[in-house]
Formats: structure tokens, sequence, C-alpha cells
């Protein structure tokens, strides 16, 4: 499995979400839900269920990591189990953030900054911006308008943090590409 867009191994991206964790001196528990934060989302597949990962992330990794991980995944579908459109998957993640555990912020702003910085590598790499921007559905503006609007949130719900200086560099850095 591959990085969106890239050559990348996907393992390059928990691995980083879980340094800027360490950076910030977060405890084990919070780097190793940044290590899982994408398992739950990315790896249902026919031979593992949502309700299979959970329960083996619960055994493995103990309640906490597994209440963090499910606070910072997209959930697919909500509590009525009704199918979510991907601008409602991203209204409710931006929604549970508000009952999250304090790590789950924590996470969420380190991936955020991972990915928002893959990003920005990126485009600092091409010539052709254009194909950078169409890896995301919802293109160029829609892609920096999620990002603000995470910085945005987690600031609205009090987490001032010193990541959140580095999660609104790189969300200030992506609408100077705009």
């Amino acid at each position: 499995q591959v990085r969106k867009g890239t050559r990348l191994p996907y393992l390059t991206h928990p691995a980083n979400v879980a340094v800027i964790l360490t950076r910030y001196g977060q405890d084990e528990e919070t780097v190793v839900a940044g290590i899982l934060h994408d398992v739950v989302e990315d790896c249902v597949r026919d031979a593992y269920t949502r309700e299979m990962l959970t329960e083996r992330i619960g055994q493995k990794f103990g309640a906490g990591v597994l209440e963090t991980v499910l606070a910072v995944t997209h959930r697919r579908k909500d509590d009525d189990d009704v199918e979510l459109s991907a601008e409602d998957r991203k209204a409710d993640y931006l929604e549970r953030l508000a009952a999250a555990p304090p790590r789950a912020r924590w996470v969420c702003a380190a991936d955020k900054i991972h990915n928002g910085s893959s990003i920005l590598a990126d485009l600092k790499r091409t010539e052709y911006p254009e194909n950078v921007w169409s890896r995301f559905n919802v293109g160029r503006e829609g892609t920096i308008r999620w990002y603000r609007s995470v910085h945005d949130r987690l600031r609205a719900l009090g987490f001032d943090a010193p990541i959140m200086a580095e999660l609104r560099g790189v969300a200030e850095s992506l609408e100077r590409y705009a």
C-alpha cells in the first residue's frame, strides 16, 4: 500500500505521526494511537470487519488507545447506521472532536500536520500543482478549507497546545497555494 498519489509506502504516515507526537512529549498511549489512527477506516476489508479491528485494538493496546483511535476515525455510517456522504463524514469528524479525549486532539493535529506537510512537499517538488490537488476529491479549495476547519475546530474547543502553532503554519502554507 502506498500514500495517495505517491510511491511512498503508506507506513511512512503513521510513523511520522508518531514522531510528531513524540516531539511534543506525548505519552506512549497517545503515540500508539497515532500509529494506529487510520487502521479502522483503512483496514476494513472482506477479512476484517470494523468490529474485529476495534476488538483487536482494544485487546492488544487497551481501552485508552481504542477510544482515541475511534475518536479520530472518519465514520462511514452515523449512530443510526445511515451512510454518510464525504461531506457529512468530515462534519461528523469535526463534531465528534468535542467529546473526544484530549489525546485524540493531539493525534488529530499530528495527523493533519503530516498530511498537510506531505502535500506542501509535493507542491514544492512539482511543476504541475494541479496534479497534486487532483488527488483529492474536493480539489484545492476543499482541501485547504478542510485543514483550516480542523485547526479552527480544535482552537474553538480550547485546544491550545504547542502543536497548534505548527498546525496553523501548515494550514496557512496551504492557503498560500490557493
